[in-house]
């Protein structure tokens, strides 16, 4: 499992510490989670310290240090990575990082900028952090985190969306996790020129990829407690695919009774979400 992490540091902030304490709580549960993913994490964490909180996470779970593979990307990417791991310094959290940087040439056994012996070091560890890694617009080499998300398998991006205790925002006490598909679709990564002038993508749904998200998405809302699974479609107007993926999503979820199924247009969810 890969999770990118985005935190900004403000030393000038008078949260900072706050914030810091919230981010290295988040971001052990998300360790946690991919290490021992049929176990929820919320039980490790208490109202406590700053690393009582870390702590106790590793130690009720019998963990020991863990190796991780740390992607610190480009542009900003090394600096978001140096706050990672001071965060998790000042947490105490027993992570040991497997740097490795993304290469200036394609290696020929990945098909892309990400080498070979990156790809092993994920799949040894079993866990890695990504920064953010650049991907031209319009043009250039194909997008560096498609390249990993397909040769690692990575079919489900998992965004949780919490509120941070002391940081003021528009919206209070957010609590949500969008899961999606990350292979399929317009992330198939197929396109070519018809004519001059003209180009065609091809999105691509399929019934594994379809219900392979599902099951995911409804055993993580069972998992962590959570009441309802959305599926976020444009079937009014994409029949067969869209179609295709909510067909699937209504066969999973048959066999969680307990959990609330919903479909929403993505048109109403945008707008739900920002009203």
């Amino acid at each position: 499992m890969a999770i990118r992490s985005l935190l900004r540091r403000c030393k000038d902030c008078s949260r900072w510490q706050n914030c810091a304490s919230a981010s290295a709580t988040h971001l052990a549960r998300a360790f946690h989670s991919a290490v021992n993913p049929s176990e929820s994490s919320t039980s490790a964490f208490n109202d406590g310290s700053l690393e009582s909180n870390a702590r106790g996470l590793w130690t009720s779970s019998g963990q020991n240090t863990i190796t991780a593979t740390l992607f610190p990307g480009d542009g900003i990417g090394p600096e978001i990575a140096n706050s990672v791991k001071e965060v998790f310094r000042q947490a105490q959290v027993p992570i040991q990082w497997e740097e490795h940087y993304i290469g200036n040439t394609v290696d020929p056994r990945t098909g892309s900028f990400v080498t070979y012996e990156s790809m092993e070091s994920v799949r040894r560890n079993g866990i890695g952090l990504k920064g953010p890694m650049t991907t031209p617009i319009g043009k250039g080499h194909k997008s560096l985190n498609l390249a990993l998300r397909k040769e690692l398998g990575l079919y489900a991006n998992v965004r949780p969306c919490l509120s941070i205790p002391g940081h003021k925002t528009r919206y209070d006490n957010v609590d949500l996790v969008t899961i999606r598909e990350n292979t399929e679709g317009e992330y198939s990564g197929l396109e070519h020129q018809v004519v001059r002038g003209v180009v065609e993508s091809l999105k691509i749904i399929t019934r594994q990829a379809s219900s392979r998200v599902a099951e995911y998405a409804f055993h993580y809302a069972e998992v962590h407690g959570r009441k309802r699974v959305s599926a976020i479609h444009k079937a009014n107007i994409m029949k067969k695919t869209d179609g295709l993926f909510l067909q699937c999503c209504r066969e999973v979820a048959e066999n969680y009774p307990n959990i609330v199924y919903e479909e929403v247009i993505i048109d109403n969810c945008c707008m739900m979400g920002s009203s």
